[in-house]
């Protein structure tokens, strides 16, 4: 069957030129000073429908003739050690090392260093982006969130996505962390294999999955965006909140993004150097989305009462003021629009605490050098990735 030809379908929608004549998309051109058009649509939009193949071979040879968990130790091994083409192992195995273990000309580890420093330096506030930006204004988009409803993630509980989140998203952002068999490295090639897992188990099981408007599940297109989420948005959101940084540690952020784009298999051609061309892409990606539905309001609602079920603060009333604290910063950072569409709840003087963070960033940003705050950021967010992952694994969440 040929697959139908994609269009901007949403650019005349009220949302999509509210995003950007108003918005969060207004903000984001102005912060990068990105020239958006339709210009290059077509070069894009074939992304849509295309997935990576490599990882899906790798899962069909190795998963899916085994035990999970024998599968997983398997490829354990294969990160660890290396797969060259004398080595006796499948030949989708071999290619998707070959592609990993190649180190592509561009990639610059001055710059990855830069940008695994931006995210330590900004200490609490790269997770409060992370959280009530990053992921919650993914999930204005329908379409971008058909694999997590499908994939049931709801059931699994918001604690556990938030943990899972922030371990890759740690390992990938520590000082060497990308190296060949270093740890951000695993993270993204387990993670890579996890797309195609979760992708041949929905086109397997979900007869439902309507290709032509939501797309090939887990596709290129779809991934490019949450890559930009990881960089254009998170650095929108850190200067948000009264955060300064270097021209090289802003270039760096968006190389080590596009280093993990690399390694998780998304084309090149879709891995933007700055937040100009971020934002431009970007642009091209939200014409295909519609805004928010029922199932988006779900994933936003149990991300935010995740504090509620999270027992890492002891007191009921610590975790009620911890949710508030997570709605005031998703007011202040989204736009009013995708808050209502999220059905995020009102709370007074929400303003008052990312203000206030603001003000502390600033006089911190003067009195505290540099070294120090990468440091110190640092070990405070390594110290919330071990309180998730002692709950996570002594809890029932699943």
């Amino acid at each position: 069957m040929e697959k139908a030809i994609l269009q901007p379908r949403f650019k005349y929608s009220q949302h999509f030129k509210d995003f950007w004549i108003k918005g969060n998309g207004k903000q984001l051109t102005d912060f990068s000073g990105a020239e958006v058009s339709f210009r290059d649509f077509e070069k894009f939009a074939p992304y849509f429908y295309h997935v990576d193949e490599i990882g899906d071979e790798v899962v069909k040879d190795v998963y899916l003739t085994k035990k999970f968990s024998e599968g997983s130790k398997e490829i354990e091994g294969y990160i660890r050690n290396g797969v060259s083409e004398n080595d006796d192992v499948p030949e989708s195995v071999k290619k998707l090392f070959s592609q990993t273990q190649h180190i592509p000309e561009w990639l610059d580890y001055n710059l990855l260093k830069s940008g695994a420093e931006l995210c330590m330096r900004s200490n609490l506030d790269s997770l409060i982006s992370l959280r009530d930006y990053c992921l919650i204004g993914g999930y204005d988009y329908a379409y971008l969130n058909k694999p997590l409803i499908v994939t049931e993630a709801l059931k699994k509980g918001a604690v556990k996505r938030l943990s899972e989140t922030l371990d890759f998203w740690i390992n990938a952002t520590r000082y060497n962390a990308l190296e060949i068999h270093a740890k951000g490295y695993e993270f993204a090639i387990k993670t890579r294999l996890i797309h195609s897992y979760a992708r041949l188990s929905i086109k397997k099981h979900y007869k439902e999955w309507d290709t032509e408007n939501w797309g090939e599940p887990i596709n290129s297109w779809d991934m490019m965006a949450t890559y930009i989420g990881f960089s254009l948005v998170f650095l929108h959101s850190l200067k948000k909140l009264g955060n300064t940084f270097s021209v090289e540690e802003e270039k760096g952020l968006f190389h080590l993004w596009k280093y993990v784009g690399y390694l998780l298999g998304i084309p090149e051609n879709l891995l933007p150097d700055d937040k100009k061309q971020a934002t431009e892409y970007f642009y091209l990606w939200t014409s295909v989305q519609p805004s928010a539905d029922k199932d988006s309001a779900l994933l936003a609602h149990s991300l935010l009462n995740e504090s509620l079920e999270n027992p890492i603060l002891k007191f009921e009333f610590q975790r009620k003021n911890l949710r508030y604290l997570h709605i005031c910063c998703t007011w202040f950072l989204l736009d009013d629009d995708v808050c209502r569409r999220l059905h995020i709840p009102d709370v007074s003087n929400r303003k008052l605490f990312p203000n206030t963070k603001i003000i502390i960033n600033k006089i911190y940003d003067n009195l505290i050098n540099r070294n120090t705050r990468i440091n110190r950021g640092n070990k405070a967010q390594l110290k919330v990735l071990e309180d998730y992952l002692r709950v996570t694994k002594n809890s029932n969440f699943h």
